[in-house]
């Protein structure tokens, strides 16, 4: 880790920094340009306070109880109900790099100076990232409104002393994590716990994340196609740039010249050039196209969610400098949801076409390759059940697929009436991405034995080193073995990305 602390300017969050906090290899502290703007939305919130007039949030109930006014004395406790009662999510704990990004997008947005949250809340949430101590959230429980108010309620939850943490990878209670961050239970002042609730961040940290895996899968995924089409003997015409030129899509054009650098300098390819295969198949011919579109949808997504992370998602928000606390919807999730639905197309597309590779090599016919990529086929099945797992894998993602945007159901009861699934549609992402780094693993042991059958020919430089690191971690099938350490090895390379 990082010992000199980088700092936070609310609203100039980048997807380097965001890629830090994920991986927790950096200390944090908020700019000081920031402090005046939180200083002053505190002591709005006190004036406010003391004008007895009623402001959702500090001093009246919560969604459809938001009629009902709370005595003065009882405020605080009003926010630590509201973190107690409101930590009900359900399911296993959300992964490390995404409660991280949480807590990194909470303090943030906090830090903008409209939510009336004392300084101390947003430095305790800074201890949390920056020794590593990361709140137990619960992946299930929020439908992506009113914020993602559940998985929130369990993260500020071990600032007030309540609930579970993971300390070392050890799980304890907050006490407990708390001591270690150098941190006493926070008393948690008006508006502070709804502040702390209110918000995008664990549907956007888990969107976040997922770019960050599909970024990698997306990468090798593009590689591994190439090695298919010399393996295939494939023609390298339908990535020529004048065809993309003529299309105009930017991601087509980006991805085509990316097969270009993968294939230039194969004597595979030179060996073939005067055959009378027509076209090749769409799998194979028309990737760019794909992958372009895919590319295309992960550029935009990313834009959504970058807006989101560097925003305000609190409600309601109080603006110092007439001394009102606005209400409104922002903590709607809506542009995360379309955002992951969108990605969920890509991951689903990606994997789509990679098995369709697979499928392709499998076929004699259509690779002029012994078929399943085996000697003494019959005795040997090869890799005849890896391409049915790829198979299950692929299918398995067209369901997952289905937009979580589309579905609402009404809360608090119908105070609440349209919600965007945000957190699921992003949550589900993730086993989207596990799927497709399946996917793209099987085929890329498959393009490698592939490339083994056409020697003493050679692929070009960048695609034989790509068999190389492969095969570094993965013997050549000569006979039947068990194929499953096989998958997870390649799966693993491919979750890694091309840089690792």
């Amino acid at each position: 880790m990082t010992t000199t602390p980088i700092t936070i300017i609310p609203g100039q969050l980048d997807a380097a920094l965001l890629e830090q906090a994920a991986a927790g290899s950096a200390r944090w502290v908020v700019s000081s340009e920031a402090d005046a703007r939180v200083a002053a939305s505190v002591q709005a919130v006190r004036e406010l306070v003391a004008q007895h007039a009623a402001v959702y949030g500090i001093n009246t109930g919560f969604g459809k109880l938001a009629q009902t006014r709370i005595a003065d004395d009882d405020l605080a406790q009003l926010q630590r109900n509201l973190v107690l009662s409101h930590s009900a999510g359900v399911g296993k704990p959300l992964s490390a790099p995404v409660v991280r990004l949480m807590l990194l997008l909470k303090a943030a947005s906090l830090a903008h100076g409209l939510s009336g949250v004392r300084p101390e809340v947003i430095a305790a949430l800074l201890a949390l990232l920056n020794d590593d101590v990361l709140p137990v959230v619960p992946e299930k429980g929020s439908v992506g409104a009113s914020g993602d108010l559940a998985p929130l309620a369990h993260l500020a939850g071990v600032l007030i002393g309540e609930g579970e943490a993971f300390v070392g990878g050890e799980r304890v209670p907050a006490l407990h994590a708390l001591a270690r961050a150098g941190l006493a239970p926070l008393q948690l002042g008006p508006k502070e716990g709804l502040a702390l609730l209110n918000g995008t961040q664990a549907s956007t940290a888990l969107a976040i994340y997922a770019v960050q895996r599909l970024r990698r899968v997306f990468d090798v995924a593009v590689a591994v196609g190439a090695m298919t089409v010399d393996a295939a003997k494939g023609s390298d015409t339908p990535f020529d740039d004048r065809i993309h030129a003529a299309r105009g899509q930017r991601g087509q054009r980006v991805v085509a010249a990316r097969y270009r650098d993968w294939l230039a300098g194969s004597a595979l390819r030179a060996s073939h050039l005067d055959c009378d295969r027509v076209q090749d198949p769409y799998c194979l011919r028309c990737q760019p196209q794909v992958m372009g579109a895919c590319l295309d949808q992960i550029e935009h997504a990313w834009s959504v969610l970058l807006l989101e992370a560097n925003g305000v998602s609190d409600n309601p928000l109080v603006f110092a400098d007439t001394l009102q606390a606005l209400s409104g919807g922002n903590f709607h999730a809506e542009p995360v949801a379309f955002a992951a639905d969108n990605l969920a197309l890509a991951i689903a597309e990606i994997g789509a076409l990679a098995e369709r590779r697979t499928a392709m090599l499998m076929d004699p016919v259509l690779s002029g390759l012994p078929a399943f990529l085996i000697e003494h086929g019959g005795l040997n099945s090869g890799f005849m059940i890896a391409q049915v797992t790829s198979a299950a894998l692929a299918s398995e993602n067209k369901s997952l697929a289905h937009p979580a945007s589309v579905d609402s159901l009404p809360t608090s009861a119908n105070q609440e009436d349209h919600v965007s699934m945000a957190t699921f549609a992003a949550r589900r992402l993730h086993t989207m991405l596990d799927n497709t780094a399946g996917v793209v693993g099987i085929e890329w042991l498959c393009a490698a034995q592939a490339i083994e059958f056409r020697r003493p020919l050679t692929s070009s430089p960048a695609i034989e080193a790509l068999h190389a690191r492969l095969r570094k971690h993965v013997a050549r099938l000569s006979v039947d073995r068990l194929m499953s350490p096989d998958i997870e090895a390649a799966t693993v390379l491919v979750e890694a990305g091309l840089a690792a």
